[in-house]
């Protein structure tokens, strides 16, 4: 009898999931640059400033020669442009991952001996991750606690941009600042998530290729046959 050959990969991320990925990266950088710029305009604290290179709206010479402005309009053009690919493209991703139950399957159960062992492994740097099908304690709590901050900078960015038609959400928020501050905060985690989320992918590179192609070579398997 002929063996069928087995295919040495497996699918770990779906079209739909990749395309997503890279269309809330574009979204991100567009957002968070010119969220940037707005805020060197109107600053919250007095001792953050950001690099003008490092944000989105255009050269301030040029835009103040052109429309007496010096990128602040610019910035939110961006912004609103951003926001909508954000909130399109993020609630794709979320049909798609509550319908195929996949958040539930890769991002669930939590257990706290697992978040133990893997913080206290990744802080002695072993960071070997043969089975990328699966996603360890502390990917899952990053990647619901970094989707919960981005829920939450839609809700307070729109309290932003619309603050009568959603004054409730002002008043939640303690007011204007207050719903400032919440998304200031929640662009802090997300900020910070894509630096961890980039240093992981650097230092263990097989998964940046599973986010282009979609596809693994197989775990390796114990004897018997049980996916590690």
């Amino acid at each position: 009898m002929i063996e069928k050959s087995v295919p040495d990969k497996v699918l770990v991320h779906p079209g739909i999931v990749r395309v997503t990925h890279w269309l809330n990266a574009v979204a991100i950088l567009i957002m968070v640059g010119s969220g940037w710029r707005i805020y060197n305009n109107v600053p919250i604290f007095s001792f953050v400033q950001f690099p003008l290179w490092a944000t989105l709206g255009g050269d301030p010479d040029l835009t103040y020669a052109r429309n007496s402005d010096v990128g602040f309009s610019n910035a939110l053009l961006w912004h609103l442009a951003g926001m909508w690919l954000f909130v399109v493209n993020g609630l794709v991703y979320l049909s798609y991952a509550l319908l195929s139950g996949r958040l539930f399957r890769k991002m669930l159960p939590i257990r706290l001996r697992d978040l133990v062992k893997t913080i206290s492994d990744t802080s002695r740097l072993r960071l070997a991750h043969d089975d990328l099908t699966v996603y360890n304690a502390v990917q899952k709590l990053l990647y619901l606690g970094v989707i919960a901050a981005m829920i939450l900078a839609v809700i307070s960015g729109l309290s932003l941009w619309k603050p009568v038609q959603f004054q409730i959400l002002i008043t939640v928020s303690q007011g204007f600042q207050g719903a400032r501050l919440v998304h200031f905060m929640c662009m802090s985690a997300i900020v910070l998530f894509l630096v961890v989320h980039v240093a992981l992918a650097l230092l263990v590179p097989q998964t940046l290729g599973a986010m282009i192609t979609g596809r693994i070579r197989k775990p390796a398997l114990h004897s018997g046959g049980v996916r590690r």
